[in-house]
This record gives structure tokens, sequence and C-alpha cells, in this order.
């Protein structure tokens, strides 16, 4: 077993010395190594050694930093969400690339997760997320972007799980698909 460095602390020493007496004296034979570091943990309110490791190692996560998160490009946010209507549809390509790939994600995320789609069901997603006609440019796109995933004969595709970017998400937070309405009931 490799060295390792963990915090010992026992909430009672007596009953750990009652708990060490009782342990040692109930064997046979002297205890190994491991079963002494079990009953060590076992003392201090742990299954065993390994749900001990665990905890620390679960503690020393927690108290690590946390990351700063990125900062948003607002306007690159704003650019994007131009292109679209107010009902959440793509109504025109944008000329510059960085804004292309921001509104292939809000186009990502109407894709269902972990579910294969034929050619046929991927097109009619395109079809009623954009409004200028050209599905076939937005699907070469989102695969080229390694936004969806096909097979080799483009029969299967499938959405690549991932996380988007900062601006991706203010984007597909904040451009809408429309609320279906329901029909009123008939009376």
């Amino acid at each position: 077993m490799s060295r390792i460095s963990l915090p010992y602390q026992a909430p009672d020493v007596s009953a750990l010395a009652r708990l060490l007496k009782r342990e040692i004296h109930a064997r046979e034979d002297k205890p190994g190594h491991v079963e002494l570091l079990n009953i060590l943990a076992k003392a201090a309110g742990y299954r065993n050694f390994q749900h001990l490791k665990a905890s620390d190692a679960a503690r020393d996560r927690l108290a690590a930093p946390q990351p700063e998160p990125e900062a948003v490009d607002f306007r690159r946010v704003e650019d994007a969400a131009r292109c679209f209507g107010a009902d959440g549809v793509l109504t025109r390509w944008p000329a510059r690339t960085v804004i292309q790939q921001l509104c292939l994600w809000r186009l990502w995320a109407r894709f269902p997760a972990d579910r294969d789609l034929s050619e046929r069901e991927v097109n009619e997603i395109l079809k009623t997320a954009h409004a200028f006609g050209d599905h076939v440019l937005l699907r070469r796109e989102m695969f080229n972007q390694k936004l969806l995933d096909r097979t080799a004969d483009c029969r299967v595709y499938r959405r690549i799980e991932q996380r988007p970017p900062p601006e991706a998400l203010a984007l597909i937070r904040g451009v809408r698909a429309p609320a279906t309405t329901r029909a009123p009931a008939a009376g």
C-alpha cells in the first residue's frame, strides 16, 4: 500500500481506546495493517478506511477555489440575438463566423439530448428553426462545428452533449422558442 497522509481525528479518545481494545482482543490473531486502518476509521465514525479516504478527498475538492466564470461578451450575444425573430426562429445567416457559431448553439439547444435522429428528423427541426431556406447549410455547419455527429452513411444523427460556451448559454437563455398554444377547451 502506498503511503498516504490523511488527517485523523477521533471524536472521543476514550471510545477509540475501548474500540481498539475490544477489536484486538476479539481476534485470535493480530490484525494486519489494513485491518488496523479499518478499525481506526470505524472508531472515527467511518464505515472503513476507504470511506475515510473518500471523505478526505471530497473535503479537499470542496475546499479548492472555484474557477472564475468566463466573461460573457454581451455585444456578441446581442449581435447573434438580432439574427432571430421574436418567435425564436433564425431569420438570417450572419456574415461573421463567430456570430454564426453562436447561432448554431441556439439551434443545437432545439435538438433532443441522447437520441438518434434520422436525416429527415434533423431537417424538420432545422426547417422549423430558420426562415431563410437553407437547412442543408445549417446541418453541415452543425456537423463541422461538432454540435451534431452522424454515421458514415449520414443516416443517423445525434446531438453531441457538451457544455456551451458562456456567450452561447446567454443566447440560449435569451432567445426563447415560442410556447405552444393550447386550443381552448370545447364547451
